[in-house]
């Protein structure tokens, strides 16, 4: 909760910042406490800003409670669906399939950006932007697919999370949920043939020994997002709201590029060690993207509502 302190000269506002995902020397971590640094640097000391990583106040449903409550004001998340469907969008396939549609998409003006706004207010959040991971791919042992055809027989893991599976299985696969402590031991006495769903830096450093293909899908684009709590950047004065504001979209900027490099840097690395990787063409994704959206966006109506769906037609590419 935003907390006004007075001092003699002046009122010094704390603010609390806080991940569901990432502990301290993390990536994650490492975004919050330079959101914090840009803040208090920028405010010339009137914001003091004290930062939360992964568990330090709970479980990710712990601590979006304490977010959506007033408790934290600031937030680098990965919500879940549990308090409103419609923030299924960011599971939603096909939205973007580049790097620089992303951005365009994500940052503010954007119609990624815009819809997700309206979704968070509802909630009492102000949404300022993505927190990119990457795009997703599938990684298999054994065999792999480039195309509808292929991947008939493949059985991969995937999140339990819609509509990923469903995703997945208009690609072609099969599919299975299995917990993220299960799958080294799933692929290795093949329960399943691979994992989907994750940008390639987590199948190469979890399972990276029992895993020979990566396959960029490129069906989800992963990120987590930049958020305030509504109420607490309304208790605050304008030029601090900006302040906020610009610091995250720096850091959403920085990180579309870092984020970009550090996922180049584990193809590399997983080519280094062994995996072959793929990334189809936009030509040869073609078929594979026009149905998942034929089969898929329909789905999600009941979900996430068909203006939404309507929107993510509108501005496919």
């Amino acid at each position: 909760m935003l907390a006004l302190v007075a001092s003699q000269a002046s009122a010094e506002t704390t603010l609390k910042i806080a991940t569901d995902s990432g502990p301290e020397g993390s990536p994650s971590g490492d975004a919050i406490k330079k959101w914090a640094e840009l803040i208090e640097e920028g405010s010339g000391g009137e914001i003091d800003v004290r930062v939360f990583y992964q568990n330090q106040l709970g479980g990710q449903l712990e601590v979006f409670d304490l977010f959506v409550a007033g408790e934290v004001d600031l937030m680098l998340s990965w919500p879940s669906t549990s308090y409103d469907k419609r923030i299924g969008v960011l599971n939603a396939p096909y939205m973007v399939t580049s790097w620089e549609e992303a951005l365009k998409a994500y940052q503010p003006g954007g119609w990624v950006n815009g819809t997700l706004n309206d979704v968070f207010a509802d909630l009492g959040i102000t949404y300022f932007g993505a927190w990119p991971e990457g795009f997703a791919g599938v990684a298999t042992r054994g065999s792999y697919a480039l195309d509808i055809e292929s991947a008939s027989g493949i059985n991969v893991r995937t999140p339990p999370f819609f509509p990923i599976p469903q995703t997945l299985q208009a690609m072609g696969y099969q599919t299975a949920s299995i917990d993220w402590s299960e799958v080294f031991t799933s692929i290795q006495t093949g329960v399943v043939d691979g994992d989907a769903g994750n940008v390639i830096y987590w199948d190469f450093e979890y399972f990276g020994e029992v895993l020979d293909y990566y396959v960029r899908t490129k069906h989800i684009f992963v990120t987590g997002n930049l958020v305030a709590n509504t109420l607490s950047m309304q208790s605050l004065p304008q030029e601090h709201r900006e302040l906020i504001r610009d610091a995250a979209i720096t850091l959403m900027e920085e990180q579309f590029t870092a984020a970009k490099a550090e996922d180049e840097k584990y193809v590399q690395l997983a080519v280094e060690g062994g995996m072959e990787y793929f990334e189809p063409s936009a030509e040869d994704l073609r078929p594979m993207i026009d149905k998942v959206r034929a089969e898929v966006w329909p789905l999600m109506e009941a979900d996430i509502g068909s203006e939404i769906v309507e929107q993510m037609r509108k501005n496919a590419k």
